[in-house]
């Protein structure tokens, strides 16, 4: 009898953790599970590479659209605003010119539910698509623009915005209003292939599921967590390599390819691109640091923008190893922006008589000299690798636009002209290109940067020419503050927000 129930409950055993395997197995990544809805025909599968961090979808289904729904999704439960991005394909070339993938929001998981939806079809249609009404008919606004690449699906309350673009290019947006699909709803990626015969598949890639900053955050008190990625430029896949809870910020990358150094709470900190850990850099008296710090082009020497007793930004100078610093600017607030190539200067943004200018100082201190003079905010001077140019960017247009001008001050150019607003340009160290931030300036006014915003990151020639998004994502204030490219300059890193952390991905204290 004793034997016959160790057998039994070997058994349930060995059955209980097959079902937790399952059950695991069925939370691929970010999300907390996948299945079909509606009767289909052919069963579809979900799955989730941990190393390219992309999403597969596979799945059948005669429609998305009338009063109910057959497709496979995969989903995860959310409640209040959020953002839901990726950039996404179709797998081969399908057989339904109207087989359908994007993201969907949905009041439950019946196939007759209310549902909100970002789609592409096959043949290129892209159109946000919504159900009001539980077995209601489908409805729909399509854009003008086809075959959109990524996709973006947003809700603010009651309002739902659908933003696409084909890669590099700029979002257009179309938005429902008064869409009550309830507080809690299921979030996620879907694929159906509008025949129930034929199963279609998609990859999914920098997919990010964002819990926005709440309407009375208060800034520069209250801060959202961080995702610290690294973007390939070829491929503009971006990985997510750390997560914290704390407003991570600006980080740089050392000169061994190996290491990003970045700034929270005070202390800067070295990243391990190897193990994923971060470790504090000794600064010294320097424990009010903010984002404004850049390495020399020799990668020896490290400048930081740090508060004195005043409260005032103050440059100071450290070994790269770290150190006691060495004060180099009397006046503040300062901020530290480029190193001259050959390691004499410095070059920062400093407030002298209410006006924001860029200005110069050897870096081993002394007196500094004012490169800009015109009315406005001029801010994030940085130096071009061979040393004949410093670019910046300056409201002075209005909008806040990336300029040049030559190392001495002389010759300020517009480089970028256009409806939006560009800070911080950062020069590539292979000295071909030019990375910067853009904020909306439906969203930002021209002399500010906050945390928080829908932003680009975006690319252009150093000579200035045609830009190209290589990154869309939320974040604004410490995402780009320094140069964030990789010595042989095809990745970038930078910091993006969210309130939402992933167990999937490390994630810090």
């Amino acid at each position: 009898m004793i034997k016959k129930n160790i057998y039994v409950f070997f058994f349930m055993f060995v059955a209980l953790c097959s079902q937790r395997t399952l059950a695991q197995g069925n939370q691929p990544g970010i999300f907390d599970g996948h299945n079909d809805i509606g009767k289909v025909k052919h069963k579809g599968s979900g799955g989730y590479d941990s190393k390219s961090q992309e999403y597969r979808l596979s799945g059948s289904g005669g429609n998305v659209w009338a009063n109910h729904d057959e497709f496979h999704f995969m989903w995860k439960r959310m409640k209040g605003d959020f953002i839901l991005r990726a950039n996404t394909a179709f797998i081969g070339k399908g057989v339904e010119e109207h087989r359908k993938i994007g993201w969907m929001v949905r009041a439950s998981l019946d196939s007759n539910s209310k549902h909100v939806s970002a789609v592409v079809h096959g043949a290129g249609l892209t159109s946000l698509q919504y159900r009001k009404t539980t077995a209601g008919v489908t409805e729909e606004k399509k854009f003008e623009m086809t075959s959109a690449d990524v996709i973006q699906l947003e809700r603010r309350g009651s309002t739902y915005t659908m933003s696409v673009a084909r890669k590099g290019d700029l979002f257009v947006s179309q938005e429902i209003n008064d869409i009550d699909l309830g507080d809690d709803v299921y979030v996620g990626l879907f694929i159906c292939a509008h025949n129930p015969n034929v199963t279609e598949s998609a990859v999914f890639d920098n997919v990010r599921i964002v819990t926005p900053a709440p309407a009375n955050l208060v800034a520069y008190r209250q801060y959202l967590g961080s995702d610290i990625e690294i973007l390939d430029l070829e491929t503009q896949n971006s990985k997510i390599i750390y997560q914290s809870p704390k407003s991570l910020q600006a980080p740089n990358w050392l000169k061994d390819g190996k290491h990003l150094l970045y700034n929270s709470d005070g202390l800067l900190y070295t990243f391990d691109l190897k193990t994923n850990t971060p470790a504090v850099l000794n600064t010294g008296l320097a424990i009010h640091n903010n984002n404004d710090h850049v390495i020399s082009f020799d990668g020896k020497w490290l400048a930081i923008s740090s508060s004195d007793k005043s409260g005032n930004s103050i440059g100071w100078v450290l070994p790269v190893t770290g150190g006691e610093p060495r004060r180099i600017n009397e006046i503040g607030p300062s901020y530290m922006h480029g190193w001259s190539p050959d390691g004499k200067y410095i070059v920062f943004c400093g407030s002298r008589n209410k006006e924001y200018d860029v200005y110069r100082i050897p870096a081993t201190g002394g007196p500094e000299v004012r490169l800009t003079t015109a009315p406005g905010l001029d801010d994030g001077p940085e130096y071009s690798p061979d040393g004949k140019y410093i670019y910046f960017n300056s409201v002075r247009s209005g909008l806040m636009q990336v300029w040049r001008m030559k190392a001495d001050g002389s010759e300020q150019t517009q480089l970028t002209n256009d409806d939006y607003n560009n800070w911080f340009p950062h020069v590539s160290p292979d000295g071909k290109w030019i990375e910067y931030i853009t904020f909306l300036k439906s969203e930002v006014a021209p002399g500010d940067h906050p945390f928080y915003k829908h932003v680009y990151l975006r690319v252009m020639p150093v000579d200035g020419g045609p830009s190209k998004v290589v990154a869309y994502l939320y974040g604004g204030q410490g995402t780009i503050n320094t140069p964030s490219w990789s010595p042989d300059s095809k990745h970038l890193a930078f910091v993006s927000n969210t309130n939402l952390l992933f167990p999937i991905f490390p994630i810090g204290k």
